[in-house]
C-alpha cells in the first residue's frame, strides 16, 4: 500500500510528496522489519528453530511483558505507517492524500480507503503479537467434543491444532467440517485453568557458546536493540524535513522546508524564470489531517474490535464493550452472519481462484474439447469418408 501511495504521487505529478513518503516510509518499515526479527529471535528460544512456529502470530500474544523495548519500537512503526501524528509517515501520507483530492476525487476515495485498510491490518499485527497472553502455552485438552482450529492466519498454510469446544480464543479462526469461518464470543475466560507450564526447547548451536533455555521470550541483545532505538528516533523526527517553516533570511519571504531546499537547485535548472512559492495554510492542513487521522483511527478501532484478545491492556479502550448489553440477540446473530460472510470471502481469497477455475479453466477445456471433436470427427470424418 505504501508503494502504491508513492506511485500515486508520481502519477499525479507530486514528485516531492513521493520522495518525502519514500524517506519516511523507509525508516518506519525498517523499524518494523527489525522489530519482527527481534520477535522471531525471542520466540525461537521457546519453539526452537521452526519458521512455521516462530513466525506464527497466533502462537504469540502477550509479548509486551517480555520484550517491552521491541514492543514500544514496533508500536511506533505501526502508528507511523497508519498515519498517526506526529510520526514520520503522517506528514508524507497526508500530503499525498491532500494532493489526491485536488487531482481526482476517485483517486482520493481509493487512497483514503487504503489508509483505513493499512491501519486495520497493521494494528491487527500488533494486537495478535503483543496483547493478551502467550498463546504458545495453550495445551491439548481431553474431551469428546473437539473442533479443529487452524493456528495459521487466513492466507497461510493450514496447521491443525485441537482445542476444547468450550474454550475459544477471539483471534483464532475456527473451522467446522464445512470449512466455514466463524467467531466465538465467550464472556467468561479463566486463564489459570487453561494454561499450563511448558518446558521450552533448548537450542544448541555449535558455533555459539550458549546453551540457555527460557520459559518465556526474552528481549534481544544490544546489537538488535540499539538499531531499533535509532530507527525509532528517526521515525519520530524525520518528518521535520517536510514540515514548512519560516526562513527569516529568505529575501523572497518564502516558506520552505528542508526537503524543498534540497530539491531547489534541480527545480531552478528546469524553471529559471519562475518562483516556487509555498503558501502554507495551517488551518487547511489541520482540517484535512483530521479527516485522514479519523479514517486511520476507524481502521484501528475495527481491528481492536475483531482481534483484541480477551485479556488485554486495551480491553477498557474498546468502545464496543459499552454497547454489548443493549444489543439484542437478533442483532448479534446478524452481526455474526456478517462476520461469517466477511471471513468466508477472505478465506477463499475473494473467490478469485474459484471464478478463475470455474469460468476460465473449465470454459477453455470445454471449448478445446468441442474444437477437438469438430476437427477429428467432422473435418477428418468427411475427408476420410470421401476417401473411402
Amino acid at each position: 500500500s505504501q508503494l502504491g501511495y508513492m506511485m500515486l504521487a508520481l502519477g499525479m505529478g507530486s514528485y516531492r510528496a513521493a520522495l518525502f513518503h519514500l524517506i519516511t516510509h523507509a525508516y518506519s518499515k525498517a523499524l518494523l522489519f527489525l522489530g519482527s526479527g527481534s520477535i522471531i529471535h525471542s520466540m525461537e528460544t521457546i519453539v526452537g528453530y521452526s519458521p512455521d512456529k516462530s513466525q506464527n502470530m497466533i502462537l504469540m500474544g502477550g509479548l509486551k511483558k517480555h520484550v517491552p523495548i521491541t514492543k514500544t519500537s514496533f508500536l511506533l512503526g505501526t502508528l507511523s505507517l497508519c498515519g498517526i501524528p506526529p510520526l514520520a509517515c503522517f506528514w508524507s501520507k497526508d500530503e499525498i492524500l491532500n494532493d489526491s483530492w485536488l487531482y481526482s476525487p476517485i483517486f482520493a476515495i481509493i487512497a483514503f480507503s487504503t489508509a483505513g485498510l493499512t491501519a486495520f491490518y497493521m494494528f491487527r499485527i500488533y494486537l495478535l503479537t503483543f496483547e493478551g497472553h502467550l498463546n504458545v502455552y495453550f495445551q491439548t485438552y481431553s474431551d469428546k467434543k473437539r473442533n479443529s482450529v487452524y493456528s495459521i492466519s487466513l492466507w497461510g498454510r493450514e496447521e491443525q491444532k485441537w482445542i476444547k469446544k468450550k474454550f475459544h480464543l477471539l483471534p483464532l479462526l475456527t473451522m467446522n467440517n464445512k470449512k466455514k469461518a466463524y467467531f466465538f464470543f465467550k464472556k467468561k475466560y479463566r486463564i489459570n485453568i487453561n494454561v499450563r507450564s511448558m518446558r521450552s526447547s533448548i537450542i544448541t548451536i555449535p558455533n555459539f557458546s550458549t546453551k540457555k533455555s527460557f520459559s518465556y521470550p526474552h528481549e534481544s541483545d544490544n546489537t538488535m536493540l540499539f538499531p531499533m532505538l535509532v530507527l525509532g528516533l528517526f521515525t519520530l523526527l524525520i518528518g521535520i524535513i517536510g514540515i514548512p517553516f519560516f526562513n527569516q533570511f529568505n529575501q523572497e519571504r518564502m516558506q520552505l522546508d528542508i526537503l524543498t531546499k534540497l530539491l531547489t537547485p534541480s527545480i531552478n535548472l528546469l524553471y529559471q524564470n519562475k518562483r516556487v512559492l509555498m503558501n502554507w495554510d495551517w488551518y487547511e492542513f489541520i482540517t484535512n489531517a483530521i479527516f485522514s487521522v479519523s479514517i486511520a483511527s476507524f481502521g484501528i478501532l475495527i481491528a481492536s474490535f475483531l482481534y483484541n484478545p480477551v485479556y488485554s491492556s486495551l480491553q477498557n479502550l474498546n468502545l464496543f464493550n459499552s454497547f454489548v448489553k443493549v444489543i439484542s440477540n437478533k442483532l448479534k446473530i446478524f452481526r455474526d452472519k456478517i462476520l461469517n460472510v466477511t471471513y468466508d470471502w477472505s478465506y477463499n481469497r475473494g473467490y478469485i481462484d474459484f471464478f478463475y477455475a470455474t469460468f476460465l479453466i473449465q470454459g477453455i477445456r470445454i471449448l478445446s474439447k468441442l474444437i477437438h471433436f469438430f476437427d477429428r470427427q467432422i473435418i477428418d470424418g468427411i475427408t476420410n469418408g470421401v476417401g473411402i
